[in-house]
């Protein structure tokens, strides 16, 4: 997109943890010895076959038409005070600006034009970022979930070093930060359970919390970085608002893990798009996205990760009509908002049925392209 630094390739591919941060991904119970690990497995298809699939497979409407996708468009006056409340605006895929008890966290910035190394690669976006990153508000914390491509966005985070106080992140990640110029001081890396409490941001927490997924960003870095979740639990005295973030993942026990020890949140933020049966331990899919939040004991499902970059082989629209059967199966509150739109998370918000705002377009439902995670109990079933 316009106005970001451009970074070399060999640059955005990232930098590697050396001396004391190496001993601490050492240290940490997720680490094997040679690279990080799921307690669960997770598998995925790969090979010739896979990549043809890819290349000529799939849905004819993967990609929207000229139409595009409806996108609310935001100014810096929008966002000129931070909500007291809680109020999330979905900016596209992951990036998620989280407003809490008056503070501003931003999840995964991703505001170049596509997601891949370089500006000549990878998938193009699907849509503009509803706001120019000029017209970013103040931010008390950028949140990093994981080091790929669609998540970590070499030339946004160079574009904010300088601009945000805390940068929180999983184990390694540190050192792609700082590489793309982000002061090490304000960089906080945790691994699962840990948590911070921000800096100047009246008691706002951040835990992060574990995830089924995996990591890097070249053939020779395969997870030599920790992937993770976040909650932010907001003290009582500021509303006791709490967001559970689930990050990229397959479904595992972990979200029950979470609402136990963490829980109930008022809302949480599922991935729910890029699925497939081939890579199910990886990323959960619309159903098992609303088993998720009903594991972690959220009571509004905010799903993202979808709508914004062709990384799947269905159709762009097909994660919204999944998850809008799910979620009323379930009986659990759903937000779709489009790109830019602002929810503010209260018991009416809750209540209220999703607008449809994308077109009506053929798609699979989940009988017809499960996708279901190993390990999970057939006898339990979702929902349950």
């Amino acid at each position: 997109m316009s106005g970001l630094p451009s970074v070399p390739l060999l640059k955005t591919l990232g930098a590697r943890a050396s001396g004391e941060r190496q001993r601490r991904i050492e240290a940490s119970p997720q680490w094997n010895g040679s690279r990080f690990v799921n307690p669960e497995g997770a598998r995925m298809a790969s090979g010739a076959g896979a990549a043809w699939e890819w290349l000529t497979g799939g849905s004819p409407h993967r990609k929207p038409d000229a139409s595009g996708v409806p996108v609310v468009r935001r100014t810096r006056e929008d966002f000129a005070s931070p909500a007291k409340g809680l109020r999330l605006t979905w900016m596209g895929h992951g990036t998620t600006l989280v407003e809490i008890s008056g503070r501003r966290l931003l999840v995964d910035p991703l505001w170049s034009g596509n997601a891949s190394p370089g500006r000549l690669f990878g998938v193009k976006r699907f849509h503009a970022v509803p706001l120019a990153l000029e017209d970013l508000p103040p931010l008390d914390a950028v949140l990093i979930t994981h080091d790929h491509y669609d998540h970590l966005d070499a030339e946004t985070v160079t574009a904010l070093a300088g601009r945000v106080p805390r940068w929180v992140c999983p184990l390694g990640v540190g050192a792609r930060l700082e590489g793309w110029g982000v002061p090490p001081e304000v960089v906080t890396e945790l691994d699962w359970w840990e948590d911070i409490e921000v800096p100047h941001a009246s008691g706002l927490r951040v835990t992060a919390t574990p995830s089924r997924h995996f990591s890097g960003r070249f053939l020779t870095d395969r997870d030599s970085t920790l992937w993770c979740g976040f909650v932010l639990q907001a003290p009582e005295a500021s509303g006791g608002h709490s967001v559970y973030i689930g990050g990229d993942g397959g479904y595992s026990d972990g979200f029950r893990a979470v609402g136990e020890r963490l829980g109930p949140f008022d809302v949480a933020l599922m991935e729910m798009g890029a699925y497939n049966e081939a890579w199910a331990d990886i990323h959960l899919g619309p159903e098992q996205a609303v088993q998720a939040a009903l594991d972690a004991k959220a009571e509004l499902l905010l799903p993202v990760h979808w709508a914004t970059f062709d990384l799947a082989l269905h159709g762009w629209t097909e994660p919204a009509e999944r998850v809008l059967v799910a979620a009323r199966k379930a009986g659990l509150p759903l937000a779709l908002p489009r790109p830019g739109e602002s929810i503010d998370v209260t018991p009416e918000a809750a209540g209220a049925e999703p607008t449809r705002w994308w077109p009506d377009l053929v798609w699979q439902t989940a009988e017809e392209a499960p996708v279901v995670s190993s390990g999970v109990d057939p006898a339990r079933g979702l929902f349950s």
